[in-house]
């Protein structure tokens, strides 16, 4: 599962994985390896790097609020597949974008060639995973300036698949 956690007005990527039964998290590139347990619900505890921390979870009117022992943050906490949280941040962001895949797959269509003009939430790709197609969509209205990734192409979770200016 790959997440987009805003704290304090900064944007990080976590992304949450199991493998060979442990959970891994990558927290801006960098790979943690944390024993987690969930003792109950809205609470974890975590051991990581020899410290222990339990974290609880709080749902509030204005969002999401984190208890880390003494400290409160609030945070958002956006996937970055959905239509919705592509479409807040491409009012945002200016320049280029980059489209990546969200999960492993295949390249199946190239629905905008290079060149093409776009809106915000129009399809570019379509990767196919688990026999599902998936459309992968622009992230700002623009133009496509390089696909990075043709039909036939097999790509991994956060590949680039295309860059609209």
């Amino acid at each position: 599962m790959i997440y987009e956690v805003v704290l304090e007005g900064v944007t990080r990527r976590v992304e949450i994985v199991e493998r060979e039964g442990k959970t891994i998290v990558t927290l801006d590139g960098k790979e943690l390896f944390p024993d987690i347990a969930q003792p109950e619900p809205e609470v974890l505890s975590l051991v990581l790097d020899g410290r222990s921390y339990e974290v609880k979870r709080q749902v509030t009117a204005i969002g999401t609020r984190l208890l880390i022992g003494e400290a409160v943050f609030d945070v958002e906490v956006r996937d970055p597949r959905s239509f919705r949280a592509r479409k807040r941040k491409a009012g945002v962001d200016e320049g280029p974008q980059k489209i990546t895949s969200p999960m492993p797959g295949k390249v199946v269509r190239v629905l905008a060639a290079e060149g093409t003009e776009v809106e915000a939430g129009q399809g570019v790709i379509v990767i196919e995973a688990m026999k599902m197609q998936n459309e992968m969509k622009s992230p700002k209205k623009g133009r496509v300036t390089k696909i990075l990734a043709p039909e036939g192409a097999a790509v991994n979770t956060g590949d680039g698949l295309a860059i609209v200016e």
